[in-house]
């Protein structure tokens, strides 16, 4: 297996994500529902239309601002929004560095792994990890694939999340 300039190997994997992954998390996630009055406000699930909750760059569950869980009605600003995502980032990352554990693993490949995970909380469940730390890396790829459903439902922007995510992923081997 050969890799491109740029994406040397790493073993173990890198243990955080990179700006490039982190723009792709940004790309899919947007920090949108912003009210006229400059917060951000909580909108519900794409594929369920209520639960999970979601803010600023995607994230759900606790609420680290105001206590509680994250629920209609909550509201944040900018500056909130971007620090739990890159507290969330940090904890999502080492979950996926402990899942890799030492397999060959190019920081494309990380950032690819990391926003799937950001996503879809999976990272230790999915075929697509035993696939990459089987050193499968094409097969891996095709895996992002399957993860495009909410709510029982095709989701045509999951649909193009996991593509951005295998041709990231991809990107880190030739």
């Amino acid at each position: 297996m050969s890799y491109q300039p740029g994406s040397p190997v790493t073993s173990p994997p890198p243990a955080a994500i990179s700006a490039q992954g982190i723009a792709l998390i940004k790309r899919f996630e947007g920090c949108a529902q912003l009210r006229a009055d400059g917060l951000i406000h909580a909108y519900p699930d794409p594929g369920t239309g209520g639960e999970p909750w979601t803010i600023g760059w995607g994230a759900t569950g606790r609420d680290h601002i105001h206590g509680g869980r994250i629920a209609e009605g909550t509201v944040w600003t900018q500056e909130q929004c971007d620090a739990r995502l890159e507290q969330d980032l940090e904890r999502y990352a080492a979950d996926v560095a402990r899942a890799l554990g030492d397999a060959p693993t190019t920081q494309a490949q990380f950032d690819a792994l990391v926003s799937f995970h950001y996503n879809t909380g999976a990272i230790a469940r999915a075929t697509l990890t035993q696939k990459h730390c089987a050193g499968d890396h094409q097969s891996a790829a095709k895996e992002f694939a399957r993860w495009n459903r909410a709510g029982g439902r095709v989701l045509k922007g999951l649909t193009r999340r996991r593509a951005a995510e295998a041709e990231l992923y991809l990107s880190g081997t030739a």
